[in-house]
């Protein structure tokens, strides 16, 4: 039977992992956390995309006290600046822009009335963009529901969910892991050796140790697929610094030389980050780079971080499921880092072992784990393959290699047809792709021709309605400051 889960790693993956699976199998299952307070965390995960409010409401979580303890605000897109080129600026909104029409994606729609000679901004049919637009926030208006996510402090959400676990019977233990011992027969981990020479053994272990990946990658061997010639970034400086005077309800990320710039607005700080290619840029003067292009003062020392962009070539080893950063890491340009630890543990608690450990179940976990891994990896490297934001030694490096052959071919699919190449399952589906490629300035040369074949009077006036309801919906809302104050935030 398996009775007994181990969790070697705290941070936002461990305690995520530790609120979901006691919350799921509750007293059926003893679960541990082993984490010591000398280790650092990495705290990714500032920005999140949708998603993560149906994990807090899994978990039971009230929004208002959730984003109250982690000092967050909301948000409702990323605004991307630079990437087409000095001065452009484009806005990637969370949501839907209307209705598919006649079994054919919306989109095909709105570039059969750019055809026409109709407006090409986005902006001004999404209501998330529109609201962005004017640092507007709320969750409804009397014209419908926004998609919205959060911009939070990382370490405050795990510090929150660790209170729940342990609130639901999770037993934390302070320590460090020096050694692993591994079943003679089976290759199992069968125990995790502590500094203090206690050993813990369980059924089943769960590796958030980071990129160290104490257990999947040093114990088990798994080894790792190096996504470094598509994202050659490979560095990331972040610093804190004092809160912006606005409340803008949406991430930046800005193009730089050798990568982007990051800003997320939080209640009592902001936080910036410069993502960058070290084979390009010297760390240190990237760190100056970063201090020198700050909105506001810094309030702490740069913190760099190293990785390899990529992920374990067997995400669930033996008896061991990895999550986080040992599991793998892309780069945060979507915010998708706690939605991939996210994802991953509801598919662990899907496919969450009984009475023993089934080898399919372990396949299929790691099947779709990676399938996720790489749709949102040719997501990312679309930004850099369709960007003309600078002209530099990394931008014409990065444009010049051969993107993956899934990327290419929704390249070519959307530049011939409009037609946009996704599996319903997607994080990123019809919307989120054409506000990039657009917005990048990539356009297609053709529409479906379902869209094609409606009078041009009724396209027309769809559009019309869609402007119109997105207008109305953001002057509807209040301020996002305003919003925040109402829900407790007094310091604004």
């Amino acid at each position: 039977m398996i009775e007994q889960t181990v969790i070697v790693g705290g941070g936002t993956a461990g305690w995520m992992a530790a609120a979901a699976i006691a919350r799921g199998l509750g007293r059926h299952q003893r679960v541990t956390l082993i984490e010591s307070d000398r280790i650092g965390t990495v705290g990714v995960g500032e920005a999140t995309v949708p998603s993560i409010r149906d994990f807090n409401r899994y978990l039971g979580l009230d929004e208002d006290q959730f984003v109250s303890a982690t000092g967050g605000t909301f948000k409702l897109g990323i605004e991307f600046q630079g990437w087409n080129g000095p001065g452009s600026r484009y806005f990637h909104p969370f949501g839907f822009l209307g209705p598919d029409t006649s079994g054919v994606d919306f989109h095909h729609l709105w570039l059969r009335h750019v055809a026409d000679g109709g407006s090409r901004d986005l902006v001004a049919i999404s209501p998330e963009a529109s609201a962005a637009r004017d640092n507007r926030f709320g969750r409804t208006t009397p014209h419908g529901a926004l998609q919205y996510a959060f911009h939070i402090d990382a370490a405050r959400y795990a510090a929150l969910l660790r209170e729940q676990a342990e609130a639901n019977g999770v037993v934390r233990i302070e320590g460090e892991v020096i050694g692993v011992e591994r079943d003679p027969a089976t290759g199992d981990v069968a125990a995790v050796v502590l500094a203090d020479s206690r050993r813990i053994s369980a059924d089943l272990f769960v590796d958030c140790s980071g990129f160290r990946a104490v257990l999947v990658g040093e114990a088990l061997g798994s080894g790792y697929v190096d996504w470094s010639r598509w994202l050659p970034c490979d560095r990331a400086v972040a610093v804190p610094s004092t809160r912006l005077d606005t409340m803008p309800p949406f991430t930046r990320a800005e193009v730089r030389e050798t990568g982007w710039q990051w800003r997320i607005p939080l209640q009592h700080r902001t936080g910036n980050g410069y993502v960058f290619a070290s084979g390009f840029e010297r760390e240190d003067d990237a760190v100056r780079a970063l201090s020198a292009r700050l909105d506001t003062d810094a309030i702490a020392e740069p913190r760099l971080l190293r990785f390899t962009a990529g992920h374990r070539r067997a995400p669930w080893s033996h008896n061991c499921v990895s999550l986080g950063l040992a599991a793998g890491f892309l780069e945060p340009l979507e915010s998708t880092s706690i939605h991939l630890i996210q994802t991953a543990i509801i598919r662990l608690l899907a496919l969450f072992p009984h009475r023993s450990i089934d080898t399919r179940l372990v396949e299929r976990f790691n099947r779709d784990t990676i399938a996720e891994y790489e749709a949102v990896r040719d997501f990312v490297i679309a930004h850099y393959r369709t960007s003309d934001g600078m002209d530099t030694a990394f931008w014409a490096a990065v444009r010049d290699q051969s993107p993956p052959d899934s990327l290419l071919a929704r390249l070519e699919a959307f530049t011939a047809t409009g037609t946009i190449l996704y599996e319903r399952g997607d994080l990123f589906g019809p919307t989120n792709w054409l506000a990039v490629l657009t917005g990048q300035g990539l356009w297609p040369l053709d529409h479906h021709p379902i869209a094609a074949a409606m009078p041009q009077d009724a396209v027309a006036l769809r559009l019309k309605q869609l402007r119109d309801r997105a207008a109305a919906m953001a002057a509807s809302l209040p301020s996002h400051a305003s919003f925040l104050m109402d829900r407790g935030v007094r310091s604004l």
